[in-house]
């Protein structure tokens, strides 16, 4: 439902005649960044972002060019969709785990660009992809090569060919995920596609290989993995690759203290929490993700904010009693979705409301690249999920179109060339302290200024939680804020001395709202609430932070 004329008006006069009275300033929230696994994430489809060198092509030297934006957004991580050599558009099946796509670039702009990251204080993680290889891998070939060489009727002797037991080799086409061996009468297990056979992460041999590529690409100052498919290293054995997990991580821990882990378990969320036995870090919080998620539901006012706040304080208490340590990876989307915009049919409203939800969420929030200019999709496939970044309005063309160093991608060789995106380029909303990118970076701000956004314990105020309207606080050592949320179409009103909890006695200190008539309040942020003595006036789809003031 959208909101009347009446309502809007009634959410400015709140959001302009009583902005003095809470007591805030113009100035942006003085940041508080704390150098842990509390990150705020960037993930970046390579090959899509921003080129260096004219080709088309995203590449490792585009992403560098462009690390201040990405600090000016208030990321302090960024995730890369696979880097290493590939025959594919996506990379998800290497051909050498030891080396750079040369579509990307090389080792030597991957030590550049995580330099460069270190220096900003940002962490570059990447994909690691090990459920399965190319079959256009050395390994894969050579083992395919001996088998076809073998006489019948002989077994495979490990001593001649180890290559045959890093993959799942059979006789027999045991299901309808093995594929033949070209010119042999063997069969390998491929779950997702017959050109990514999957490995087996049982073999002692590979195994000790994969920890040489952990250590290679620390040593040139990858700060994490994001392991992808993880449910998959063994189909029908989930403890295996829960054990698998740990004993990686705590390898990769061997090799820098600091390392993090986030790995996919696309399922639900008490198969997640059962991967959190591994004692690893982080996983993906699919349940909160993707068009019917929790997220987009709420930002779109289909889940309540209470429904929102009981879900955040069932993770806190799924997953933690799983691993006590563990760091929530919330998302709205990723490279394997359609787009948030898509769900919310280009609502600017909706969209910033959803962002501002993400980032108030505990743990490490990922932002899909593009995310944060409302970039959309357009069908099914991958391909059109992951198009160019729009910096400027310029559409890549062969040849003198697009000049050398411009930035410009050109999108993905099967994507949709009809594709027109609802809302303006980086370089105008950057100017527009209404656009959604505006929104993001305010609401990262808030983020970065307040530790216990991310860290602290949730506990809701049951007494002023009802329906579109939710308060929580959130208790991290001796910080304490709390956070009230307003997900509804039309202005509300809480009642702070009402409650016998810590929020009595705080004030606003940040307010995000996502009305774009709202104007720009406190850290630039759209939108205000204002405390009447003890009393909030809130506007619709809003989100205030308060604490002692």
């Amino acid at each position: 439902m959208k909101r009347t004329g009446l309502s809007r008006l009634i959410c400015l006069i709140i959001t302009t005649c009583l902005l003095t009275a809470c007591g805030y300033s113009n100035n942006a929230p003085k940041a508080n960044v704390i150098d842990d696994d509390y990150r705020n994430y960037y993930e970046i489809f390579v090959g899509s972002y921003c080129d260096s060198d004219g080709d088309g092509t995203g590449d490792l030297r585009g992403i560098e060019s462009k690390l201040d934006y990405i600090s000016d957004l208030g990321c302090n991580g960024i995730w890369l969709t696979p880097i290493m050599a590939s025959p594919s558009y996506h990379k998800y099946d290497t051909t050498d785990y030891y080396m750079t796509d040369p579509a990307f670039g090389t080792n030597d702009d991957f030590k550049s660009l995580a330099d460069a990251c270190h220096k900003r204080g940002i962490r570059l993680i990447i994909d690691l992809v090990i459920n399965h290889s190319s079959n256009e891998h050395p390994w894969f070939k050579e083992a395919c090569e001996y088998l076809r060489t073998l006489p019948d009727g002989a077994e495979p002797d490990l001593n001649e060919c180890p290559e045959v037991d890093y993959y799942h080799f059979s006789r027999e086409q045991i299901n309808g995920s093995y594929c033949e061996a070209p010119g042999s009468d063997w069969y390998y297990e491929a779950v997702f596609y017959y050109t990514q056979p999957d490995l087996n992460l049982y073999n002692p041999a590979l195994k000790e290989e994969l920890r040489k590529v952990a250590a290679f690409w620390t040593d040139l100052g990858c700060d994490g993995f994001r392991m992808d498919a993880v449910m998959h290293y063994d189909d029908e054995v989930s403890s295996y690759n829960i054990e698998f997990l740990h004993d990686y991580y705590e390898y990769c821990k061997s090799l820098n203290p600091d390392f993090y882990m986030v790995s996919e378990v696309w399922a639900s969320e008490k198969t997640i929490a059962d991967y959190y036995a591994s004692g690893t870090p982080s996983f993906f919080n699919f349940d909160a993700a993707d068009a019917e998620g929790k997220l987009v539901r709420a930002g779109r006012g289909k889940l309540t904010a209470q429904k929102f706040a009981e879900a955040c304080v069932d993770y806190q208490e799924t997953y933690g009693a799983a691993n006590p340590d563990y760091i929530d990876a919330p998302f709205i989307t990723n490279h394997d979705m359609g787009r948030v915009a898509n769900a919310l049919k280009s609502d600017p409203e909706d969209m910033k409301m959803t962002a501002g939800l993400l980032l108030s969420m505990n743990g490490s929030p990922f932002i899909y690249y593009g995310e944060e200019i409302g970039m959309k999709s357009k069908g099914k496939a991958d391909e059109n999920k992951r198009l160019h970044m729009n910096w400027d309005g310029t559409v890549y063309t062969d040849g003198d179109g697009t000049p050398a160093g411009s930035g410009v991608c050109r999108d993905p060789e099967n994507a949709d060339k009809d594709i027109e995106q609802s809302f303006a380029p980086v370089s105008e909303q950057e100017k527009d302290p209404a656009s959604i990118l505006s929104y993001y970076k305010e609401a990262l701000a808030i983020r970065n200024a307040y530790p216990e956004i991310a860290r602290g314990h949730i506990d809701i105020v049951d007494e002023l939680t009802d329906g579109h309207v939710a308060v929580i606080t959130k208790t991290w050592g001796d910080e304490v804020m709390a956070i009230v949320y307003n997900t509804g179409d039309e202005p509300a009103t809480v009642d702070i001395s009402a409650s016998d909890s810590a929020v009595n006695g705080m004030q606003p200190v940040a307010v995000l709202c996502a009305l774009s008539e709202a104007g720009t309040a406190d850290a630039g942020t759209a939108g205000s609430a204002a405390a009447s003595g003890r009393v909030l006036e809130i506007p619709p789809k809003s989100i205030v932070y308060l604490k002692i003031s």
